[in-house]
């Protein structure tokens, strides 16, 4: 697996399959929490199905490497949507 396969480091286009399937997540997001669930459970299961369907794919060791880079990726403001620019 190359380090394209898991990242999502490039903003994508509206209509790239990646933009495509976060807006749908989104949207099941969003009627899980009005539907009365918590959004943690919402996140924690959100996670939970990423990681089970990326290690079934790839295997362990390939998803265990792309998770150790999360904090820097995290700290970069990569998953951050609503970001303010000064």
């Amino acid at each position: 697996m190359d380090r394209e396969t898991l990242d999502t480091e490039t903003p994508a286009p509206q209509t790239e399959p990646k933009y495509v399937a976060l807006r749908y997540i989104m949207e099941a997001w969003e009627e899980a929490v009005y539907d009365g669930i918590d959004p943690d459970c919402v996140a924690t299961a959100a996670i939970f199905a990423a990681m089970s369907d990326l290690i079934t794919t790839y295997g362990e060791e390939p998803v265990a490497r792309m998770a150790e880079r999360l904090p820097e990726r995290i700290r970069a403001g990569e998953f951050t949507l609503n970001k303010t620019r000064q």
